[in-house]
């Protein structure tokens, strides 16, 4: 690979997970992620968030929470992040064998205001996979006002009022914060989002949980916040594959939070592919199929790898040394 400047070294982080009562098995059966719980809902990939820590597997700082490490390497975060001390985004595998609730997410400034300054949440959904028939809700079908939204909600009857939309595997949803969402039956999602846990809870179809007690509903927060105009629904927008020496690279999503774009390597041929680094931020590798190595040289030109495999999760620190992909895998590269 040549010589390489020195800089920070890559690497693998290990889950946090939820076990809400409407999750499944894939995310043991498909992602090997070895989590005792049963339901799996969420495996938090990439996350300084208290509600749920990633920690790292191998290396220097093997064991430790992602939080720790960045508290004693803020510089990992680059230029842009670094005095926050913290991720600024969250990132998951979702696992929807029933319904998600129908939810809402403030805005930042709302949360800021009512939630002793946390973030707002919006969020991406990117579908890994869905079953026949599986959709999401994405707001509502025409406008209301919070009298008769609140109507709805009483008498039963929001359901007929949401808008749905059948989804499948490759498609991309972006939901702003205030958008009235839920994730379908049937889907397995990868979510990138705000570093935020602000639910508020609009309609859960009336289901208990472990313990038998209906889940809590934040209706009075819910409107608030939530944005009550009819929506059209999300198309999905026309995506280019710019195809490269054994990758392949698509933008998915970008905004003033996060950009994610979907890559595709694939070396068979032998071709040399780099994946480079930069000051202004972190960014972090999501490997959604196949597997692969990278590989990096310390400074007396030594190689090293890591192994990567479905369902991994890179964390590659702002100014880290320059990589090189090897195999077949695909991966979301999000960066802030």
């Amino acid at each position: 690979m040549g010589k390489e400047r020195s800089g920070a070294i890559p690497f693998l982080l290990k889950p946090a997970g939820k076990d809400y009562l409407w999750g499944g098995q894939r995310l043991n059966d498909d992602f090997s992620k070895k989590i005792n719980m049963d339901p799996l809902a969420e495996t938090w990939e990439c996350s300084t968030h208290p509600d749920g820590l990633s920690t790292v597997s191998g290396g220097e700082f093997d064991g430790k929470t992602l939080k720790d490490v960045i508290s004693m390497h803020p510089e990992f975060l680059g230029q842009h992040y670094e005095a926050l001390k913290e991720i600024p985004i969250l990132i998951k595998f979702i696992d929807a064998r029933s319904d998600l609730s129908v939810q809402v997410h403030p805005s930042d400034e709302y949360a800021f205001e009512h939630e002793n300054g946390q973030r707002g949440k919006t969020e991406m959904w990117y579908v890994l996979d869905a079953s026949a028939g599986a959709r999401l809700v994405y707001g509502l079908r025409h406008d209301c006002t919070k009298e008769e939204f609140l109507s709805y909600i009483n008498e039963g009857k929001l359901e007929r009022h949401l808008q749905y939309v059948p989804i499948k595997k490759n498609d991309v949803f972006y939901i702003e914060s205030g958008t009235i969402h839920a994730i379908g039956a049937g889907a397995l999602v990868a979510e990138i989002q705000e570093s935020s846990n602000l639910t508020y809870r609009i309609y859960d179809y009336n289901r208990v949980d472990k313990n038998g007690k209906l889940r809590e509903l934040h209706i009075d927060k819910a409107l608030e916040v939530s944005n009550l105009k009819g929506l059209q629904e999300p198309r999905q927008k026309l995506r280019v594959l710019r195809y490269g020496p054994g990758v392949a690279r698509e933008l998915l999503s970008r905004c003033k939070y996060f950009e994610v774009n979907r890559m595709l390597v694939n070396t068979e041929r032998r071709q040399d592919v780099f994946y480079e680094s930069d000051e202004l931020s972190f960014k972090v590798l999501l490997c959604f199929d196949g597997c692969g190595t990278v590989c990096y040289e310390d400074e007396d030109e030594r190689r090293h790898y890591i192994d990567i495999y479905k369902g991994d999760c890179l964390f590659v620190p702002a100014n880290s040394r320059r990589l090189k992909l090897n195999g077949r895998f695909d991966f979301l590269d999000v960066r802030c």
